[in-house]
């Protein structure tokens, strides 16, 4: 059996000082007991994957709480008022683990992939180059890339790069029985649907 791949944990949050009316909540808002961040990160340590957290400075002292901070790698924000972005930060989070043999894009705002989940997509990148979870045909979290691509994403700049590496590289699709993969986290008004819902959600992702 090959070598798990790396699981880079991504923070694409803007600073809580550049919040404004149509930015995503912040990943350390409470959701139950823990941040939507907290139990990201748990779900993550409870599949044994290795990880790496990507973060703004304002969210590194949140991260460090869960993570070891050797795994914590602090990234400013790119000019404009959404902060780091996802894939420009999945190449700093590759480049900082090269040894690995593939990773893992799971963006810290999705609290409800299971660690099964994880693991799943983690195996199909044995025989792919791309691999990513789907519930019900949709395309979902998390994405993988296997160490063919490894240059590639080094260069990544900007969202649209990863989009045509899609394009380019066939991936493969790995079903699994896990709305979380598809729980969207855009707005307020998510945050508050998945709060009025979330004793019901956290024990059916407890069972998975």
């Amino acid at each position: 059996m090959s070598a798990i791949p790396a699981v880079i944990v991504i923070v694409p949050q803007a600073a809580p000082g550049q919040r404004g009316a149509a930015q995503r909540p912040a990943v350390s808002e409470a959701l139950g007991e823990r941040s939507v961040l907290a139990h990201t990160l748990h779900n993550v340590m409870a599949s044994s994957l290795p990880m790496i957290v990507v973060t703004p400075p304002e969210l590194a002292e949140e991260a460090s709480r869960w993570v070891a901070r050797r795994d914590v790698l602090v990234q400013e924000a790119r000019p404009g008022p959404a902060g780091p972005r996802e894939f420009h930060a999945l190449a700093r989070g590759v480049a900082a683990r090269p040894d690995a043999s593939g990773w893992l894009l799971l963006p810290a705002d999705k609290p409800l992939v299971r660690p099964t989940v994880l693991q799943a997509v983690a195996r199909a990148l044995d025989d792919h180059a791309v691999a990513y979870a789907a519930h019900r045909g949709q395309r979902g979290f998390p994405l993988g890339f296997g160490t063919e691509l490894f240059s590639e994403l080094l260069r990544l700049e900007e969202d649209d790069g990863v989009r045509r590496l899609l394009v380019r590289y066939p991936a493969v699709s790995v079903p699994v029985d896990d709305p979380g993969v598809l729980q969207p986290l855009d707005s307020e008004a998510d945050l508050v649907g998945l709060r009025a819902r979330w004793p019901e959600v956290a024990a059916m992702s407890a069972h998975g």
